[in-house]
């Protein structure tokens, strides 16, 4: 009986790690690098420990973090309105998904503001975080007036007269032409 065939070249290179380099003098490391090799042992040693934040610093971190959330809603806007222009104003499926889209987010920002800051409430921001509550309502709702301006774009909101044609009475003429002939 013969022996097995040895394996393949890439199953011997992708079983063994790859051999260490020198490294070259002539090339100096790009700023940032910091080599692993002696400095497991340096490292160890000299590990700091971060100090837990106290009340205020947490504080003012919920509070960032909560404009932060609250400010989001308006860097959607430019490019929500730039797709809103670009979709048209004719009643096609692209631009009425935009028009529905336009209308959900808001809405749905609207209806889960509290839960947006739930977790960034405390009691020393409280009257803080209501202030950025009411930013946040006001984003949401210019987000919404942008929808609103597509659709009155579309042609869909009656602004004319003459979409309340239905409710106009006609008028009685005050007088009447007959012709004759």
């Amino acid at each position: 009986m013969a022996a097995p065939p040895p394996p393949p070249q890439w199953v011997i290179d992708l079983n063994s790690p790859p051999a260490t380099k020198p490294k070259s003098t002539g090339i100096p490391d790009p700023p940032g690098f910091t080599s692993t090799v002696g400095k497991k042992q340096q490292g160890s040693s000299k590990t700091a420990v971060r100090a837990p934040l106290t009340a205020t610093e947490m504080d003012t971190l919920k509070l960032k973090k909560a404009w932060e959330v609250a400010l989001a809603p308006v860097k959607q806007l430019p490019m929500t309105a730039i797709m809103m222009y670009m979709s048209g104003n004719s009643l096609q499926i692209f631009s009425i998904m935009m028009v529905g889209m336009a209308f959900k987010n808001p809405i749905m920002g609207l209806m889960a503001t509290n839960q947006a800051f739930e977790k960034l409430e405390s009691e020393g921001i409280k009257g803080k975080i209501t202030m950025v509550k009411a930013v946040y309502v006001a984003m949401q709702l210019l987000a919404l007036a942008l929808g609103v301006w597509k659709v009155n774009g579309m042609g869909l909101l009656p602004t004319t007269r003459s979409d309340w044609l239905a409710w106009e009475t006609a008028r009685d003429p005050l007088e009447i032409a007959i012709p004759a002939f």
